[in-house]
């Protein structure tokens, strides 16, 4: 269902680019980052057990033997490709981590979605980060925020692991994780076919469809029903 006005949800779970944050971070300083670094972080690390075991997984399902070399190629091209993969994902969280730690960035967040969390937080809304990148990169994104440490204010957390965020099955485990009816839960995401899978499970749904992000906006027909917000001030000015 779309979300009712002045809905009280029991539970919030809301993606992250194009949602709280700007794609133009994610795509124009955090992949060009994690590629730039790729090749020698690999060289670095490979005979650490965590980055072997992710090269070792893309090796077999590439076909076996690869040099390391030819491993970070295809990361490379993955990320070219925005390739949804969990060893990409695990990787690209390890090389952030010491670009935010040495400062080379902090992440973008959008006011009004800070603004929105911390009061839902203080109404004791609970809420749940479902993205595509690692739970580990989930969690330096909101640690390094460019408003200061957030992870207190998030009680979990969903990525890949759980599923694709297209898929019907991922908000189904993701309700039973959080505890709360699927009705009760609202969810916020910027691409409607993942607001269409939690939907389908009962989740209130909230489609975010910012100018900075979409220069063409989503209306009509294209919204497929879900409720149209360009930020969240909307919400917290009718809730």
């Amino acid at each position: 269902m779309s979300v009712p006005e002045g809905a009280r949800p029991q539970a919030i779970l809301t993606d992250i680019e194009g949602t709280t944050s700007s794609l133009s971070f994610v795509r124009d300083v955090l992949f060009p980052y994690a590629r730039r670094r790729l090749p020698d972080f690999i060289q670095r690390f490979a005979r650490d057990s965590e980055v072997r075991k992710w090269l070792d997984g893309v090796a077999a399902e590439r076909g076996g033997q690869r040099s390391d070399s030819e491993l970070a190629g295809e990361l490379q091209d993955w990320i070219d490709r925005d390739r949804k993969h969990p060893a990409l994902k695990a990787l690209q969280g390890m090389i952030w981590a010491d670009g935010y730690r040495s400062g080379d960035f902090t992440a973008h967040f959008y006011r009004d979605a800070v603004v929105a969390l911390r009061q839902w937080n203080d109404e004791g809304v609970p809420i749940y980060i479902y993205s595509s990148g690692s739970v580990f990169a989930q969690r330096l994104f909101f640690r390094y925020s460019a408003f200061g440490d957030l992870t207190s204010i998030i009680s979990g957390w969903f990525d890949m692991e759980t599923g694709g965020k297209q898929e019907v099955e991922s908000y189904r485990r993701i309700q039973s994780e959080i505890g709360e009816p699927a009705a009760c839960i609202l969810f916020f995401s910027d691409v409607v076919p993942e607001l269409d899978a939690a939907r389908e499970v009962g989740m209130m749904t909230v489609l975010v469809d910012r100018s900075l992000d979409y220069v063409e906006p989503r209306l009509g027909a294209e919204t497929h029903g879900h409720r149209r917000i360009e930020t969240f001030d909307v919400l917290q000015r009718s809730g």
